[in-house]
């Protein structure tokens, strides 16, 4: 994302982002030059092409197409190189705080080691200090509990790395959270935070499951929830916090589109909201594209916009002395209130 000659006040607003996937993140150029590097799809013929690719049908054409852009992704230099383009574009938004997951077990063909890569990834980071970046590992569903346990137990000798979490991402739809209960205890008992996608590709009873068998602290996505109103009365007294993606959910499908998302009902319901991107690079959002369109088309105002930025130090996984020195700065900014 350029920068723009007159930054709006969303763009120069200080933010953080809990739902971000490293490898959807990966800016369109930086990109573009690992298709260059590795040519194995010749149809991709220029960067307006590669643009194209990301147009999805469906949540399993999104998922399918996140598979294929994986193929660009072979070495330890390629997670070192997306990881400082990443941080850069963070620095851009002006986005201070990041939890952001990756996926070990999709480069497992290419004969990558979680440990490794994770070294690679933070090594990237590293090379940017105008933002924090703490990592989230993400199990896949597809691949089964076994192979969870197995990721977690690698990604733990690495935990060093700032990897404070573990999610669970991959098809919601075909794969029900409750076999990875097991899995999710250990993360516990290792000092794990947790985290899942629930709600997203399948309804209520996948939240449900995320909470009653995973126990998690927080819920990627949770859009469905607003399907069933005890679960918008138990999130909302529990204060589990969403981690609410509203562009991604109209790439994808989820809902028709951004008047539609149903965000601002959770809002008012009293849950504690978050707002986020997923996967900015693979969907052409950015936060403060969400953020304007959440003024713009839903109704929040801008006091609730800036709740909304203060949810996401709240909801954050930061000790609590960092979660309030982080607050009173961002309140402290010059462009805070506007």
């Amino acid at each position: 994302m350029p920068k723009t000659t007159n930054p709006t006040w969303y763009e120069r607003v200080p933010k953080v982002e809990l739902h971000l996937h490293l490898e959807g993140a990966i800016p369109l150029e930086a990109l573009w030059e690992l298709v260059q590097k590795y040519g194995t799809d010749p149809s991709v013929t220029d960067i307006e092409v590669l643009k194209r690719k990301f147009q999805y049908k469906d949540f399993p054409h999104f998922l399918a197409t996140w598979v294929w852009k994986n193929q660009f992704l072979r070495e330890y230099d390629d997670f070192t190189f997306i990881a400082e383009a990443v941080a850069k574009s963070l620095v851009r938004q002006n986005i201070r705080y990041a939890e952001v997951f990756y996926t070990p077990s999709d480069f497992f063909e290419h004969g990558l080691e979680t440990q490794k890569l994770t070294e690679a990834i933070r090594s990237g980071l590293a090379r940017v200090k105008q933002t924090e970046v703490k990592l989230i590992m993400d199990f896949c569903r597809d691949r089964g509990p076994e192979n969870a346990v197995n990721n977690l137990s690698t990604v733990n000798e690495v935990k060093q790395l700032m990897v404070i979490g573990v999610g669970l991402g991959g098809s919601e739809q075909a794969f029900p959270p409750e076999p990875f209960a097991e899995v999710y205890e250990q993360a516990r008992k290792l000092g794990f935070h947790t985290t899942a996608h629930a709600g997203e590709a399948a309804g209520p009873t996948s939240i449900w499951g995320a909470i009653r068998s995973l126990k998690v602290e927080r819920i990627g996505h949770g859009t469905r929830a607003i399907e069933d109103e005890q679960l918008m009365k138990y999130l909302a007294e529990k204060k589990i916090p969403l981690e609410c993606c509203p562009l991604s959910n109209v790439r994808t499908g989820v809902v028709k589109s951004i008047d539609a998302h149903p965000v601002k009902k959770f809002y008012d319901a009293g849950l504690l909201v978050t707002v986020n991107t997923d996967d900015p690079a693979m969907f052409g959002n950015s936060l403060a594209e969400e953020y304007q369109l959440l003024e713009e088309r839903l109704g929040f105002s801008r006091d609730e916009v800036r709740t909304l930025i203060l949810n996401g130090i709240e909801a954050s996984w930061l000790a609590e002395k960092r979660k309030q020195v982080m607050t009173d700065s961002f309140c402290k900014d010059k462009d805070w209130l506007e």
